[in-house]
């Protein structure tokens, strides 16, 4: 039996006890995941095409270790304006090894109800008629405050990209502070809820660079950056 699976923005054919390498997950080494997004299930010559996934079935796997592959070398050049810019990057890797496969009958989180509205109660025929008071009109909601700080440009900060800049402006953090105090591992939620594509990104040294940049050590935060590779050390 084979399936094909979404993992990280990532489509893989895999098998029972395959080791595959996906874009880092959030989730530590020796623990459990399940993927739920199973595009197609193959049997021997029995064939399942979800639409677009197969409801009910399920990948399960293991997170073997964290690691980064390769250096890919990434250069930039433009003709006769003397621009050239050579940048080394080892793109952020989990090793996971596929435990099981299910066609059907996986349980999955469901939505919570909502509770069902109160019946009114039919209201009794008074002796006279009475004039129903007029409902009294909302009062108009406050609109909300805008932000009157200037965001700090986030790119700043090694591994952090324009989409993951607004992907954290949206959330809140647009400032180096915000960045210093937040939690690598709140960092990475946020860039997950807005993009797949930004779930691979390693945020362990944010809060550390940001740190320096919102005190202005520009000189120790290239200090820093020189002994990083993609926002990791």
């Amino acid at each position: 039996m084979y399936a094909i699976v979404e993992i990280a923005g990532q489509q893989f054919k895999v098998a029972k006890d395959q080791k595959v390498f996906v874009n880092r997950l959030a989730t530590e080494e020796g623990k459990k995941v399940s993927f739920d997004n199973v595009l197609l299930i193959g049997d021997g010559d029995k064939v399942t095409v979800g639409a677009p996934a197969i409801n009910g079935a399920q990948v399960g796997a293991k997170v073997v270790k964290h690691l980064k592959g390769d250096k890919v070398i990434v250069f930039k050049k433009k003709r006769r304006k003397g621009y050239r810019v050579k940048n080394g990057h080892r793109q952020a890797l989990s090793e996971i090894i596929i435990e099981s496969i299910v066609s059907s009958g996986a349980k999955k989180a469901a939505p919570a109800k909502k509770a069902a509205p109160a019946k009114a109660e039919k209201a009794k025929p008074a002796a006279k008629a009475e004039k129903a008071a007029p409902a009294k009109k909302a009062a108009p909601k406050a609109p909300a405050k805008k932000a009157t700080g200037k965001a700090d440009d986030l790119k700043k900060i090694e591994g952090v990209g324009p989409k993951a800049m607004e992907a954290m402006v949206n959330a809140g953090i647009d400032t180096f502070a915000k960045v210093a105090k937040s939690k690598p591992e709140k960092l990475s939620e946020i860039l997950t809820e807005a993009s797949s594509r930004l779930a691979h990104l390693v945020t362990d040294t944010w809060p550390q660079q940001a740190k320096l940049a919102a005190d202005g050590k520009w000189d120790e935060l290239k200090e820093l950056q020189d002994k990083l590779d993609g926002g990791r050390a």
